[in-house]
């Protein structure tokens, strides 16, 4: 056999390992949501449990490689060396596609990704085959692909995401009513039950979705099949009293249900999801040992019609590699905080997503609808619903974005929606599924008020946009590289497959910047003492990063040095965006103050407001800085760098003076900053005056001198915010020694 399809076959071999990586950050999402955003457990346990889940799910696995096999087209039609082609294309399009999406922080599905690069890969080594074969042309097509499964796939997905959202919403609307967020005293009596519903859907979700294939046959699962109803009668009933014996010994059996819920999501995505990570490779070394079994490289593939079960050693191997990932990946997290962060219970502050005209109108309907609602029904009535509906407070709510009701409504209803769509075999995606449930039960829970809604929606489209993108995205990727593959022969072969590894490299295994220990240290105080240090270190920080991004700036715009500017325009937006980041973060540390730290409140909001404005004097200067660099206008006269190096010069003093003050909590010095700060803004006025003189004599161009006066009133700015902020915290600690 050629070493050009062991080469090709090793490849594969290295894909199916990065798309195990890949697949497990993408779909972590599907089980681990509902148990982390809920705190059902500590992290480690919910990934202890998905673990095991995964492993049995990959050891008990379907082993569905006929999808990979013959799914999409036809072997028959297509010899060794064009199937080869084919997977490899599809392997290489799969890891960049999944990749991308990842790095967006967007589940996406395992599922489609694969259809659509296996269609994609199939017709364009059918194009090729057809434009060199005169008694073949593209009406010929339907010869070579399996066009029927892909529709099917996209009705299904049409389908799942409406219904999928209309249940969770219905659900979540009715448990709601039912338990309300003070839900423990009523629990206690109904508790049992209402749980025996959800691990009823559970158990089945596990055994017919997880187990349907290594249990074929048995008496379990045919006594299931002939007694469907009987048979969820009886689970309901056993678990209903198991849990009711747990809750009379004092066990959380919301925690257990949840754990149970994710276990067998976990368990039913190895054991399903497998063949979109493995499938493709596992099929391209079943080709190989046809090809090498034969000795004829040009035979067609019709033995991959043939459905071979997965290899045992093969099944452990991918298990442990997805728990692996499982515990290492920080894109899986990255994922899950996007369905987390829309579906929050709490308000946030700075939403992930920005508003659209869309969901700007979809709120406006909403707001109309409600208008309705309100003169259809009685305010009697209406307090009523809403007294169901009535949040907990802060302090009992905790830190959780939602709690264990929601989270168990997430697992069942998904395990519940996935199990009817697998019982009548349709192609369901476990992604969009658990994504919209989540998203209805947080609008039923009334997550998505009028300070969130309009954002929230926005981000829903998004991500439902980015799904639909990707069965187009994964065609045309698909189809872009098989043609280059079959027609750039080795070539293409090599050049694709370093530019996929740098791309895998790059974004998965290399380490990210060192973000600063201290950044943003202010928003996790708790103690007005923690408030006082945190304050001191962190506007400590900010001066000098401030100090240094302002001298080299000064300094990079005098020698008209682009890149160094555009690192400080890079570095004073960071600065900005945290100052951003405190503000939105700033009421939930003022709530948790108490009433007789007023003066503490006061200094906190005084903080984060100076704190921004001088950042943002800063990015007011930077910005402008860089664009007239990198648009090559003029730069500034000897005269003019002369008066902005005395100005550098006292704002580095002035900064350095602060710096120290804060450091020691020592303001005897103030005064004397003061004094400082007037005497910069003199030299302010002298150089100003010195550049209306140059104007009036036409000694410098329109722009520079716009650039010029820009620097000059907002180092004033920046100076002049400084200095407030100094002074209030003197103020502030003036009061903390008074009131000891």
């Amino acid at each position: 056999m050629d070493i050009f399809y062991t080469v090709v076959l090793i490849i594969l071999g290295i894909l199916a390992v990065s798309g195990l990586f890949v697949g497990v950050t993408n779909d972590a999402v599907n089980f681990l949501n509902s148990a982390i955003g809920s705190k059902a457990a500590p992290l480690k346990v919910i990934l202890a449990v998905a673990s095991v889940g995964i492993l049995v799910g990959a050891l008990t696995s379907s082993g569905m490689m006929e999808v990979a096999r013959s799914g999409m087209f036809n072997p028959a039609m297509f010899t060794f060396r064009e199937v080869m082609m084919l997977y490899l294309a599809v392997m290489l399009a799969n890891i960049i596609l999944l990749d991308v999406y990842n790095s967006l922080g967007l589940p996406t599905s395992t599922t489609v990704s694969l259809i659509f690069c296996l269609l994609g890969s199939a017709i364009a080594v059918s194009t090729y085959k057809i434009s060199g074969d005169p008694n073949l042309s593209m009406s010929n097509l339907g010869q070579f692909i399996n066009t029927t499964r892909a529709m099917g796939i996209v009705s299904a997905i049409l389908l799942s995401v409406v219904l999928a959202f209309v249940c969770g919403t219905v659900v979540m609307y009715l448990s709601r009513l039912i338990f309300t967020f003070h839900y423990h005293k009523i629990f206690r009596r109904w508790g049992a039950m209402w749980c025996g519903i959800a691990f009823t859907t559970i158990v089945y979700f596990a055994l017919f979705k997880g187990l349907q294939v290594p249990l074929k046959g048995t008496q379990l699962i045919e006594f299931i099949n002939h007694h469907f109803l009987l048979s969820l009668f009886l689970i309901w009933v056993i678990c209903s009293a198991l849990l009711f014996l747990l809750q009379r010994l004092k066990v959380n059996i919301l925690k257990i249900t949840i754990l149970a819920g994710s276990f067998a999501l976990a368990l039913a995505f190895a054991g399903n999801d497998l063949v979109n990570f493995i499938g493709v490779p596992v099929a391209g070394f079943d080709s190989y040992e046809m090809a090498v079994a034969s000795g004829n490289p040009d035979m067609t593939m019709e033995g991959l019609k043939a459905n071979v079960p997965a290899n045992f050693l093969v099944l452990i191997a991918a298990g442990l590699l997805m728990v692996l990932t499982l515990w290492t990946s920080k894109k899986a997290m990255h994922v899950t905080e996007t369905e987390i962060s829309l579906s929050s219970q709490n308000d946030a502050g700075e939403e992930r997503y920005g508003s659209s005209l869309v969901s700007r109108s979809i709120v406006r309907a909403a707001l109309n609808v409600n208008n309705v609602y309100k003169r259809v029904f009685s305010k009697k009535f209406r307090d009523k619903i809403q007294h169901r509906f009535e949040p907990l407070d802060e302090s009992e709510c905790g830190d959780a974005s939602y709690d264990l009701i929601r989270a168990t409504v997430n697992l069942t209803t998904a395990a519940l929606l996935i199990s009817m769509a697998t019982s009548m075999k349709l192609p369901l995606s476990t992604t969009y599924v658990t994504f919209m449930v989540a998203m209805g039960s947080s609008l039923a829970d009334k997550a998505w008020g009028r300070e969130t809604a309009v954002y929230r929606i926005s981000g829903v489209m998004t991500v439902i946009v980015g799904w639909f993108i990707t069965g187009f995205g994964a065609f045309v990727i698909a189809y872009a590289v098989g043609m280059a593959l079959m027609y750039g022969g080795t070539i293409a072969v090599v050049l694709i497959s370093a530019l996929c590894g740098y791309m895998i490299v790059h974004n998965n295994f290399r380490k990210p910047k060192k973000k600063e220990e201290d950044s943003i240290r202010l928003v996790e105080a708790q103690t007005p003492n923690e408030i006082m240090h945190d304050c001191a270190v962190e506007v400590a920080g900010v001066m000098d990063k401030v100090t240094k991004i302002y001298n080299r700036t000064l300094l990079a715009v005098f020698k008209e040095n682009r890149k160094v500017l555009r690192d400080m325009v890079r570095e004073s937006n960071d600065l900005f965006y945290e100052s951003r980041e405190r503000k939105y973060a700033m009421m939930p540390i003022l709530h948790k103050l108490q009433d007789s730290d007023i003066n503490t409140s006061h200094y906190f909001v005084q903080v984060v407001d100076y704190l921004s404005e001088v950042t943002k004097a800063l990015v007011h200067i930077t910005r402008p800085c860089f664009d007239h660099i990198d648009n090559n206008h003029e730069g500034f006269t000897k005269e003019q760098v002369q008066d902005l190096m005395k100005v550098n010069d006292d704002v580095k003093t002035i900064y350095d003076k602060i710096i120290v003050m804060i450091q020691s909590n020592n303001f005897s010095d103030l005064d004397l900053v003061l004094q400082m700060r007037d005497e910069l803004f003199e030299v302010i006025a002298d150089a100003i005056k010195n550049q209306l003189r140059r104007i009036k004599a036409n000694a410098t161009s329109t722009k520079t001198s716009v650039l010029y006066l820009t620097i000059l009133n907002e180092t004033k700015t920046m100076v002049l915010q400084s200095r407030n902020l100094l002074k209030s915290q003197r103020y502030f600690i003036e009061n903390k020694s008074s009131e000891k």
